[in-house]
């Protein structure tokens, strides 16, 4: 009888220690995945990866530094009081000669209501140009839109 009880210590000790394995590669993947990799500043969906990042950071000259003059001259007198999205995910990007369309999906989301937080998510689009052979937002979508750190029409 000894070794009959003997078998189930045996398998409850591999289960406890496959759930272990588990939540330890669980742990790692969340904690490895880390910063998404930087695409190429060249190409227009980097300039819009660096763009929408210092929005999200708040880092508003950074930010305008990726604008036209024509896209920094819409920004006087918005509203920037708009908190930030969570999150821009790359959808696709229609590059051409001399202008480029990048689509992203943009989730935001809000504290509080009947039911809890919710998330909210929206498709839209980026429109660039080059500028003395660099790309350069020419339109940003509202939730991304920045004005301050943009200097001031004279």
């Amino acid at each position: 009888m000894n070794g009959a009880a003997r078998k189930p210590d045996r398998i409850l000790i591999v289960l406890l220690g496959t759930v272990g394995v588990l939540v330890a590669v669980a742990l790692a993947v969340v904690f490895m995945r880390g910063e998404p990799e930087p695409l190429d500043e060249a190409s227009p969906a980097g300039v819009v990866q660096r763009y929408s990042a210092a929005v999200i950071d708040g880092d508003t000259v950074t930010a305008g530094s990726y604008l036209t003059a024509a896209a920094q001259t819409q920004c006087v007198g918005k509203f920037d009081g708009m908190p930030p999205p969570d999150r821009v995910v790359l959808v696709s990007t229609r590059e051409r000669a001399e202008s480029a369309t990048v689509t992203v999906s943009i989730v935001q989301s809000s504290d509080g209501g009947p039911f809890g937080p919710a998330e909210y998510q929206s498709e839209d689009a980026f429109s660039l140009v080059k500028v003395d052979g660099r790309w350069k937002v020419d339109a940003a979508p509202f939730p991304l839109l920045t004005c301050a750190g943009v200097p001031a029409r004279p």
